[in-house]
């Protein structure tokens, strides 16, 4: 199979082509690029090995244009980078590697191109482009990468044992592939994802967040989450999801399995939403149904509390996990509070009170509860999953209604702290506090309107009742 064509679109395959002759070294363009071109994938990172120094490749390649190219090197791992408009080319020297038991970190040699092409992780990645004059475009593929992209397999070039317990983390890299393209795992490769599964406690947190984020971003990420249960990969990292699956009976009373029932819910926001963080909102919401789990003879299986337990859980696991520690973590923590709390709102005596309340608590986030509550519907019956949703159509329509009647969504103390302490010459104190919490309960009850004058009128007679003097009307 020749790339001639493809390579002959884009003049920078001529230069790196250029360069390579001048330096009198053979020059490939390799691994991700290779696999999607064949894959018809878009790509803008590529790699090019060289048989010799990458780091002079990228150097003489930068040369050869008319105009500045910005050249990093990295001189302790012999590899340059150069940034082409949307463009990312790295450089590097072939190479084989070996590794210590106890670390991912390679010892690194030169080496051929056979030996840097088979210690890559997967056949797919471990094809190469020749741009030598004598067989410009010419595919290589020593391991049987095209035709393992045509069976839609992952597989190893050499034997899987060896690969995974070298570098662990390609045994998430495995399912990430699978997950994202849509693959089969090879049998061998994967009974070696159970045998070297413990092998991950050698990776760093980041480093393993980073590739289940990418699980997770996929169209489908069920597929992944199931490939890593099944392999007890994830029973290394997120044991609290793995306690999800399993189903208890009890006098012939059973409750759903909430492993696979999270990725329904979880498949089911990917139909709407790209967002990273609702998706894991979606893996969250019943992480405490275990812990919450009780078996009551009158009503079967209960799980009180678990969305108040869940909330409490999600700081630690984002914290363990190495997931970010700021809003987007306060975000999903608050729809897994929420998460119950619209269900309660679908019958047709629901209160305007009650609307506020969940408007104010979700505040810009209600849409996103929207979408998660729906897609927490989750049934083989589709009667019942389309009358859910329908109810879901009216409590939409209600939550417009009163948010464009009371403006609630973004409720801020009509009357603040600061204006209380000036009004009635008193310092900080806990009476502040009580003041501000009666008048936003009051708006919430509908007992005033949110309206700034009303509010302090409201706030003269709670203050009578409490005793306290004002030094001067004047801001009313």
């Amino acid at each position: 199979m020749n790339f001639k064509a493809h390579l002959d679109q884009f003049p920078v395959f001529q230069q790196v082509a250029k360069a390579g002759k001048n330096l009198g070294i053979p020059t490939y363009l390799v691994g991700g690029y290779v696999r999607d071109l064949i894959l018809n994938r878009p790509s803008k990172d590529i790699d090019f090995t060289c048989v010799g120094s990458g780091i002079a490749l990228a150097q003489e390649v930068a040369k050869g244009f008319d105009y500045h190219v910005p050249l990093s090197v990295f001189k302790n791992f012999g590899t340059a980078m150069l940034k082409l408009e949307d463009w990312e080319l790295e450089f590097v020297g072939a190479r084989k590697e070996s590794y210590r038991h106890d670390s991912r970190k390679p010892i690194v040699e030169d080496g051929t191109l056979q030996e840097d092409l088979e210690r890559r992780d997967f056949t797919i990645n471990a094809m190469a482009i020749s741009l030598n004059e004598e067989d410009y475009g010419e595919l290589i593929d020593p391991f049987g990468g095209l035709a393992d992209l045509q069976k839609k397999n992952i597989r190893t070039p050499l034997e899987p044992g060896i690969t995974f317990s070298d570098d662990p983390l390609r045994m998430l890299r495995a399912v990430r592939f699978a997950a994202q393209l849509n693959f089969d795992i090879d049998s061998d490769t994967f009974f070696s994802l159970t045998e070297n599964a413990s092998r991950l406690h050698i990776i760093s947190a980041e480093r393993i967040i980073d590739e289940v984020n990418k699980i997770v971003l996929t169209p489908k990420p069920s597929y992944g989450f199931k490939l890593l249960f099944a392999s007890k990969l994830l029973h290394e990292f997120f044991p609290e999801m793995v306690e999800l699956q399993g189903v208890d009976s009890v006098d012939d009373k059973s409750h759903k399995d909430n492993f696979y029932h999270t990725l329904q819910v979880l498949d089911n926001v990917c139909q709407v939403s790209d967002n990273l963080w609702l998706r894991w909102a979606a893996i969250m919401h019943d992480i405490a149904k275990p812990a919450t789990k009780r078996f009551n003879p009158k009503v079967g299986w209960t799980f009180h509390g678990h969305e108040d337990k869940g909330a409490k859980m999600t700081p630690s696991i984002f914290r363990r996990l190495k997931l970010p520690m700021d809003e987007r973590m306060k975000f999903v923590q608050k729809l897994v509070r929420l998460h119950l709390r619209p269900i309660a709102l679908v019958k047709d005596e629901v209160t305007d009170s009650a609307l506020r309340r969940l408007l104010f608590d979700a505040g810009d986030d209600i849409d996103d509860l929207m979408r998660l509550c729906r897609a927490d519907i989750t049934s083989k019956n589709n009667k019942k999953v389309q009358r859910y949703l329908e109810n879901f159509d009216r409590v939409d329509q209600k939550l417009k209604e009163v948010e464009e009647k009371d403006q609630v969504r973004n409720f801020q103390p009509p009357v603040s702290g600061e204006e209380i302490m000036e009004i009635f010459g008193i310092p900080p104190s806990k009476v502040i506090g009580e003041i501000k919490e009666e008048i936003k309960e009051a708006i919430l009850e509908g007992r005033i309107p949110n309206d700034p004058q009303v509010a302090r009128e409201f706030m003269y007679q709670i203050a009578q009742q409490k005793g306290l003097t004002p030094i001067s009307k004047s801001n009313l």
